[in-house]
Formats: structure tokens, C-alpha cells, sequence
């Protein structure tokens, strides 16, 4: 038992504690010096070590709090308790009611679609610089804005400070008054007008106050430059944000999944099911489907992969994930002995940590451009034993979709039990079935063959042939055979009393 900080009344004389002998000679003492009326052991926990510290003198006895030791020890025990509970994490009641931790998985792809991914540490950024065009189109609009206005005016800056400076080089606005002198450009008489011009010459405005003349061979070729250059300009941003306004990926903002995902049976097989719409009327052409479950693992040898993605059939092998996507549809998996979800039970999916990751690619009608639309499922986001509520009705001449029960769903019967064990206990109840089924049926035409081919069976098998054992109920066939046998015993054992 190991004291600490223990407060007694008096200075013992001396402390002495059973210890366990080390080796020979090794003897532990315990040395105390005179001190204050009151004195203060430290004890470690250590069988054997005490040390014995002095302690100032006592305080006042009205300012002097006296505690046991019982008090110290709740209050290192609730400070303990307080510490743990820091650590330890809070616990949640799930679905089905049983009480699991409280797990916070941070996803992979948001519901939206954006993959929450961040690249860095990236060293060869040069290679954006390759592809300026890409660059542009994937800034955000702010700063695609900002380089397409600052394009076009360090552009008009720029050659308009080479106007001006040609016009100063050759003493243009030395002569402003002078009419008799032929400057490079009419009507240019400081920056402002040179910028002016500048703009007039990229744009292709041209208001005609401002004019190049033949006397400026520099000029000239100047004009040829920018003219060249800022159609080269006009067309590189144009193309960006014609590009960034027309993107693929805002028509799938119209593309939607379901909230959840559920389990439950369809066709007697336990299927995972989830639910994809298209809000606007005009179609995506060639809709395809995938699926990927995100989930760490780690390999036989001990790799571990935290981020592996297997691959979920949603109808690959029969052509169901090429949709025609003119109404909500209910995307089916099937869970056989081939998908991840073999094995995993209703209990189960509380206790899994995973991610689905569901991807609708197809072509838009209107553009001819490719779009995808992404969005995932947790494991507390797939609901087992629910389907989906129907949406669709039939109305005068039309078939009528309700979205506001999209998301709907309800419960259903569903066993709790894996794919597997259920595929398990199918079998079995096909296999019991099978072997009740009586095998007289079978059994009576064989022995009617047998007895047409063999009419004298009884003699033979009185002559020394096989007997045949018949288990079963005893038929006609059976009954007319013994009659024949009787007989012929009968008349063999008169024939042999006469004699």
C-alpha cells in the first residue's frame, strides 16, 4: 500500500516499511531530521522507497484546512475520472438500438460531388503553365474574372505606352501646333490619347479621330503587331469563359441521388438500392451507372491500403447500368458471393466503416458534352430493411412524377441475416424438400419393367438364383409374384408324396 502526502498528528520517531529483499546487505533506512510539529511523508509507490521531506511551518490554525486522506483520494480519483472522460469518446444509440461509439468518417466525395481532396507538396508546377488553357477554365469564377479583365487592360497598356513613346521619340508633341508636321498618329497629344488609340486598335472600333499616317514605317508594323495579337487575345479569353459558362458539370446539378441508401430484398435476393432522377426534361444520352466502395484494408502481407476501392456491380454483365434516364429509377446491386457485402449482416453494417461512391456519366443532349454526377453513401446512410416509395402515377394521357416523395422510403420485412447465411439456409430448404419427396413413385414403373422382363422370376429364384429384397409396401406385382411362388411349392410337394 503506498501512502502519499498522508498528514499526521505528530513527527514519528522513525517510518519503517516491509520490503522484499533485493540481495544480500541491501537494507533500506529511513533517516528523519527534527522538524516542525507537523511533518509530511511522501511515499512512492515503489515497495521500499520512502522519502521524507520537511515542510515549512504550519500555517495559522485558522487558515490551516485539515483533510483525511479518504478526501484526497476521491478528489485524485475525480480528477481522474474527469480526464478519461476527455478521452474517451461519447457514445450514441444507433439505428437499431444498440449503443456503439460515435464515429465521425470523413468522406471521400460530398454529397454534392466535390471530392474532398487536396493535393500538396507539389513541386513540378510548372506543368500547369503547359495546359494555361485547362488552368484558366478550372479557376473560380472570381479569378477567372480578374485575369480576363487584367488580359485585356495590360495589353492596352502596353502598347499604348509604345504609342507614346514613338510619338515623344519623334518629336510629335513637340509640334502639336505646328500643321505643317506629319506625325505618326493624328491627334495624339499625351498618354491618355495614346492609350485611347491603343484600345480603338485592338478592339477594332476605330472612331477615325485618331489615325496612323504614311510618314511612321515604325508605326505601321506596330498596328500589324497588335492587331495580330489582340485578336490572339480576344480569342483565348472568349474561348475561357465561353468554356467556363457552358462546363459539363452544371448540368449535373440537375442530376440528383437519394438521401439514403437501403437494404432488402427483391426477387428473394438481398439487393443494395439507391435512387437517381433527372430534373430537367431534356435527356442525357448514353447514362451509365458505376459504383465504388471506399474502404481501408490491409493485405495478407501486411500492406496496409487506407483508401482501396473495389468496384460494385450494378448490372455490368447484363447492360441494367446503361440507363435511359427519362424517369427516377431505383439502381439495384445484387448481393452475391461476388460482392463485398456477402458476408455483412444487419448488426454488422452498425459496427462498418465505409463508403459507396456512385457515379452517373452520360452525354447532354443540348451540347454534346460529356457530364458526370457523383455523390456517396456512409454506413450509417444505408438503411436496412427499407425500399424506396413509388413516385410515379398515371394521369390523363401522361404519367405524373411526385419529387417530393424522391427521398421516401419505408420499412419492410427483411431478414437480419448476411447474403451468405441466407443463400445457406435456402439451400437447405431446398435440399429438405427434395429428400421428403417419396420414392415409391419412382420405384413402381422400374419394378413393373422388371417384372415383364422376368415373368419367372420365382422359379429362378427358387433354383438357386439372388433373392430380391423389396423395401416399401408390397404392390400388385409383388402380391401375383408370391401367389405363383406358393403354388409351385404346393404342386412340387404332391408330386413327391405320389412317388
Amino acid at each position: 500500500m503506498a501512502l502519499e502526502n498522508s498528514v499526521f498528528p505528530s513527527r514519528p520517531d522513525s517510518l519503517s516499511l516491509p520490503v522484499e529483499e533485493k540481495g544480500e546487505g541491501e537494507e533500506v533506512e529511513v533517516a528523519t531530521e527534527a522538524t516542525a510539529s507537523t511533518g509530511v511523508f511522501n511515499v512512492s509507490g515503489e515497495l521500499g522507497h520512502v522519502v521524507t521531506t520537511e515542510t515549512a511551518p504550519s500555517p495559522p490554525p485558522l487558515v490551516k484546512v485539515k483533510r483525511s486522506f479518504q478526501s484526497k483520494l476521491a478528489e485524485r480519483e475525480t480528477k481522474a475520472n474527469e480526464h478519461r472522460k476527455k478521452i474517451i469518446p461519447e457514445k450514441e444509440r444507433g439505428r437499431f438500438g444498440w449503443v456503439r461509439n460515435r464515429r465521425r468518417r470523413q468522406r471521400y466525395v460530398e454529397k454534392n460531388g466535390r471530392c474532398n481532396v487536396q493535393h500538396g507538396n507539389m513541386r513540378e508546377t510548372y506543368r500547369y503553365l503547359t495546359d494555361i488553357f485547362t488552368t484558366l477554365v478550372d479557376l473560380n469564377w472570381r479569378c477567372s474574372l480578374f485575369v480576363f479583365v487584367m488580359a485585356y487592360a495590360v495589353t492596352w497598356l502596353f502598347f499604348g505606352a509604345i504609342w507614346y513613346l514613338i510619338a515623344y521619340l519623334r518629336g510629335d508633341l513637340d509640334h502639336l501646333e505646328d500643321e505643317t508636321w506629319t506625325p505618326c498618329v493624328n491627334n495624339v497629344n499625351g498618354f491618355i490619347s495614346a492609350f485611347l488609340f491603343s484600345i480603338e486598335t485592338e478592339t477594332t472600333i476605330g472612331y477615325g479621330h485618331r489615325v496612323i499616317t504614311d510618314q511612321c514605317p515604325v508605326g505601321t508594323m506596330l498596328l500589324l503587331l497588335q492587331a495580330i495579337l489582340g485578336s490572339m487575345v480576344n480569342a483565348f479569353m472568349v474561348g475561357c469563359m465561353f468554356v467556363k459558362i457552358s462546363q459539363p458539370n452544371k448540368r449535373a446539378e440537375t442530376l440528383v441521388f437519394s438521401k439514403h441508401a437501403v437494404i432488402s430484398l427483391r426477387d428473394d435476393k438481398l439487393c443494395l438500392m439507391f435512387r437517381v432522377g433527372d430534373l430537367r426534361s431534356s435527356h442525357i444520352v448514353g447514362a451509365n451507372m458505376r459504383a465504388k466502395l471506399i474502404k481501408s484494408k490491409q493485405t495478407q502481407e501486411g500492406e496496409f491500403i487506407p483508401l482501396d476501392q473495389t468496384d460494385i456491380s450494378v448490372g455490368f454483365e447484363t447492360g441494367d447500368d446503361r440507363l435511359f434516364l427519362v424517369s427516377p429509377l431505383v439502381i439495384s446491386h445484387e448481393i452475391d458471393s461476388r460482392s463485398p457485402f456477402w458476408d455483412m449482416s444487419q448488426g454488422q453494417l452498425e459496427k462498418e466503416d465505409f463508403e459507396i461512391v456512385v457515379i452517373l456519366e452520360g452525354m447532354v443532349e443540348a451540347t454534346g458534352m460529356t457530364c458526370q454526377a457523383r455523390s456517396s453513401y456512409l454506413a450509417e446512410e444505408v438503411m436496412w430493411g427499407h425500399r424506396f416509395s413509388p413516385m410515379m402515377s398515371l394521369a390523363e394521357g401522361f404519367f405524373d412524377i411526385d419529387y417530393g416523395a424522391f427521398h421516401h422510403t419505408f420499412e419492410v420485412d427483411t431478414p437480419s441475416c448476411s447474403a451468405r447465411e441466407l443463400s445457406l439456409a435456402a439451400a437447405r430448404l431446398d435440399a429438405h424438400l427434395y429428400w421428403s419427396i417419396s420414392s415409391r413413385l419412382d420405384e413402381e414403373p422400374t419394378l413393373t419393367n422388371q417384372a415383364a422382363k422376368q415373368p419367372d422370376s420365382g422359379s429362378a429364384n427358387s433354383k438357386g438364383g439372388e433373392p430380391t429384397f423389396i423395401v416399401g409396401e408390397m404392390t400388385d406385382i409383388q402380391e401375383q409374384t408370391g401367389v405363383g411362388e406358393l403354388n409351385g411349392s404346393v404342386a412340387t410337394d404332391q408330386s413327391e408324396s405320389e412317388a
